[in-house]
């Protein structure tokens, strides 16, 4: 019904003009005319067409204009409006002058095409302007922070929103990264991603069902802590799943996306937005193991070839020790031999230290720091 409206508004006003528009023409013109009818129904065919062809461009425009404005965030909408404005105020004040001008005969339709440009260049000059460097209006808001300031003036860097994935939420570290100071600028969680962990306490699943309260006790936990710094973004955006509403917003605020899972991760990283991997995080958080390095191990399960033993330090990564099968169950001083990085962790690969030389730790993931003594007796050589 509105888009049936607008056509026939553009129609009729595009008649009007027209029809009326037959007075804007030369006298010289209409002199040499001699059916003035005939001339103002054929203004009127045109304006007619013209306005119809206008109004299915606008109904076009209208559709993508309000699918825009349902998916925008606020904070975005809000920052292109102002610069919107802007740009008009600075067009109107630039076309006083020129409507002033005492102009006459055909030139005086140079003013509403004036009009209609400028308004349409400074309009949109201001709504891209205020997109890629809304940062400066922090100066007008906050003129005597030092922070506001370095940030205007592209000294310091804004920090980014953190946009939160369901697996990080679940996952419990998130808290952990927040009070750390690890996780700068505002955490947003997107309705989505409430919406899932919702389905997911309220599913028949006792091991769904748990994630899923966990997931919303940690919500609420986040929201009494930070308070306003813990954002909930209720746009709805149109999309498959969770995983491509988070891609959305993650691209239309310019935030970096923090998840544990790995195929989103890449996602996000083939469509360039800015991703935090946890996974990632935690591999470049663990201490170096360079191959020569003494460590005290307990052997707490077979490996997958005969004679191998498995350990792990206490950041979790897996360390394969050669002929320690049969010492399960005990701590044995290992050396380390290699290492091998996987997309997924890391892996250790170490043989059984037969020197019989006992590692004095004093780090707690049980890497020594090179001082050894001669024990034959505790441990004897193999």
């Amino acid at each position: 019904m509105v888009e049936v409206l607008i056509l026939v508004l553009f129609l009729i006003s595009g008649g009007a003009t027209g029809w009326m528009g037959v007075h804007l023409l030369p006298q010289e013109m209409l002199d040499d005319v001699t059916d003035v009818q005939r001339v103002r129904l054929g203004l009127t065919g045109v304006g007619t067409g013209i306005g119809l062809v206008a109004g299915l461009v606008f109904k076009r425009l209208r559709l993508q204009l309000m699918q825009q404005v349902r998916t925008m965030p606020t904070d975005l909408l809000i920052s292109r409006s102002v610069g919107l404005i802007l740009g008009l105020l600075v067009a109107n004040l630039l076309l006083a002058p020129i409507l002033l001008l005492p102009l006459a005969g055909g030139v005086t339709l140079l003013k509403p095409l004036a009009a209609v440009l400028s308004n349409v260049f400074f309009g949109v000059l201001g709504y891209n302007l205020a997109e890629v460097h809304g940062r400066t209006l922090l100066r007008l808001f906050n003129p005597t922070s030092t922070e506001a300031l370095l940030v205007a003036d592209g000294v310091l860097t804004p920090a980014t929103p953190k946009i939160l994935d369901t697996s990080v939420i679940i996952d419990g570290r998130i808290r952990g990264m927040l009070a750390c100071g690890l996780l700068e600028g505002q955490a947003i969680v997107a309705q989505t991603v409430i919406d899932e962990m919702q389905q997911l306490a309220d599913s028949t699943n006792l091991e769904k069902r748990a994630k899923g309260r966990r997931g919303l006790k940690l919500l609420r936990d986040l929201r009494d802590t930070y308070g306003r710094r813990l954002v909930i973004n209720s746009t709805r955006y149109e999309g498959t799943g969770t995983d491509d509403r988070l891609l959305l917003l993650a691209g239309d605020t310019g935030g970096t996306l923090v998840t544990a899972d790995f195929n989103l991760a890449q996602v996000a990283e083939v469509k360039e937005i800015k991703v935090m991997n946890l996974s990632e995080l935690v591999i470049a958080l663990r201490p170096e193991v360079q191959p020569g390095d003494e460590l005290l191990l307990k052997i707490v399960r077979e490996g997958k070839e005969e004679s191998q033993g498995v350990g792990y330090l206490e950041d979790g990564t897996m360390v394969v020790v050669e002929e320690g099968r049969t010492l399960i169950g005990s701590r044995q001083p290992v050396v380390v031999t290699g290492a091998l990085q996987t997309p997924t962790g890391r892996m250790v690969f170490a043989r059984r230290d037969k020197n019989g030389h006992k590692i004095n730790r004093s780090s707690k993931n049980g890497k020594s720091k090179g001082v050894r003594t001669d024990n034959a007796e505790e441990h004897p050589s193999a």
